[in-house]
């Protein structure tokens, strides 16, 4: 059954703003893997002007602005279009929020500038951008014509729950993606890293896997959730070892060379990418699963002997 509150326009303008986000990590990406992140030394304006020649490493950083002033554009008409349409509070809280979230991304990033890029400024530049661009998956996802039907939850008591491994997998993506950028930005060496790539299958893939398990096979759009968070987490994997094996081909080179730059910004591109479906398979499940309820569970224990007919 269709939900009145359904707005098709609102919905496709939240998943064009999430794509533009994803677009932005991958020009963040080009700044970083192309060493531009003091190209242009000053900030907000780009060598005193709104638009400076665009060459060398000024290409890649003031581009990078462009992108990011284009999405803050959009995240204020996508929180307006909320807070006016939406009937439901918690989506105009989370619109606003996501509109904070590009602001003090945007100080975040003038910071790293002003103060010649510290480390940990940057990592949590890098990490608020993933949160952002979560944050505009779930507003499509929750402004999405599917999420607002009447869908029936499958609840589940003796098979063990999706839903916990979801959000265990999210967490460890994102610690993950963390000790990336840390890499990435000088904070931390590779190896916290490298360890971190060997953890997170083992704690993805069950999440994926148990997704699939017949006893949620009534669970709309579980599996999917499920299927997309295995195969975007191999792609990512295999970008993470071509990164490795770029960066050490190319380590001598006198300046960033290309087969580098495309695999560490593709590796950045769908690691924020299997951030995003494994917070998907979370909203899902517990969007399509439940525990039994209290009642229903009594309802089928058997009576003890002295409680059917009186006592003894």
């Amino acid at each position: 059954m269709k939900n009145s509150s359904y707005n098709p326009g609102l919905h496709r303008f939240a998943v064009f703003t999430a794509c533009w986000t994803l677009f932005l990590l991958v020009a963040g990406a080009l700044v970083t893997s192309n060493d531009a992140g003091l190209a242009v030394p000053d900030w907000p304006l780009s060598y005193g002007s709104l638009m400076p020649p665009m060459v060398g490493g000024i290409f890649y950083e003031h581009g990078h602005r462009m992108v990011a002033t284009a999405a803050g554009i959009f995240t204020i008409i996508l929180a307006v279009w909320i807070s006016r349409r939406e009937t439901r509070a918690s989506m105009r809280r989370l619109g606003w929020s996501a509109l904070a979230a590009v602001v003090a991304q945007g100080i975040l990033g003038g910071i790293t500038v002003k103060f010649f890029l510290p480390p940990w400024v940057s990592v949590a530049h890098a990490a608020l951008a993933q949160a952002f661009f979560c944050s505009l998956v779930a507003i499509a996802l929750f402004t999405s014509k599917w999420w607002q039907s009447e869908l029936q939850v499958v609840r589940y008591s003796a098979h063990p729950p999706v839903r916990e491994r979801a959000v265990a997998a999210a967490i460890v993506i994102f610690i993950q993606l963390l000790l990336g950028a840390a890499y990435r930005h000088q904070a931390l060496g590779i190896l916290p890293h490298l360890i971190g790539a060997v953890i997170v299958p083992f704690v993805v893939l069950p999440a994926a896997f148990s997704s699939r398990d017949r006893a949620y096979g009534s669970a709309s759009g579980l599996a999917r959730c499920g299927t997309m968070l295995k195969h975007v987490l191999y792609v990512q994997l295999a970008l993470g070892g071509a990164a490795l094996w770029s960066r050490l081909a190319t380590q001598h080179a006198p300046q960033p060379m290309p087969v580098m730059v495309f695999f560490t910004v593709a590796h950045t591109a769908v690691g924020a990418l299997t951030l995003a479906v494994a917070v998907l398979l979370v909203l899902v499940a517990f969007r399509v699963l439940g525990p039994v309820r209290p009642e229903k569970v009594a309802a089928s224990q058997p009576r003890m002997a002295g409680q059917e007919g009186g006592a003894l």
